[in-house]
This record gives C-alpha cells, sequence and structure tokens, in this order.
C-alpha cells in the first residue's frame, strides 16, 4: 500500500458491496449491479474511522473496478455523486443525466 492510510478493500459480490476494515471497523460502500451499469447507493464509515479518508478510497477503489469492468455509474449516493463531481477523470463514467 501506497499510504499509511490506505486499507485493503474487499468485493462482497454475494452482497453487492465493497469492504475495508479499519481498527475493526466495517466501512462499506454498496452497489446495485444491472446489465452494464452499476448503482452506487450508500458509502459508510463509523465514526470511529472517520476523518481518514476511508471513504474516498472506497469510492475510488469501487469506481476502478466498474471502470474494468466497461460500466456505468449511477451515483445514486450524494458523497459517490460529489466525488466524481470533484474528480473529473472519473465523470466519463457516469450515466447520461447522472
Amino acid at each position: 500500500m501506497s499510504q499509511a492510510n490506505d486499507i485493503k478493500i474487499e468485493l462482497d459480490q454475494d452482497n453487492s458491496r465493497f469492504i475495508g476494515s479499519v481498527d475493526g471497523h466495517d466501512c462499506v460502500l454498496d452497489f446495485r449491479l444491472a446489465a452494464d451499469r452499476v448503482a452506487m447507493t450508500s458509502v459508510r464509515v463509523p465514526e470511529a474511522a472517520g476523518g481518514r479518508g476511508i471513504a474516498g478510497q472506497l469510492t475510488r477503489h469501487a469506481l476502478d473496478w466498474a471502470r474494468a469492468r466497461g460500466l456505468k455509474v449511477d451515483p445514486v449516493c450524494p458523497y459517490v455523486k460529489t466525488w466524481i463531481q470533484r474528480h473529473p477523470d472519473y465523470q466519463d463514467l457516469l450515466l447520461s443525466g447522472s
């Protein structure tokens, strides 16, 4: 890992989520997968693990995963939508109108 704050993020395909554990707390990005798109529905980081950029790491990881699979992204979660707006290199993943 390149930074001390980086966490190991794993795909839990059965439950449609990405999980990273920080100090025993699960940090989660939930999604819904369809044929050619993925709706990113929520990002949850417990307060005890907050303030470390974990939500951003989860979001970047999930977006990189979507890009690698040729999926378009529907940012249902307000955090994901704002993150993409702040990172222009990910805006090409957005569904039209998102």
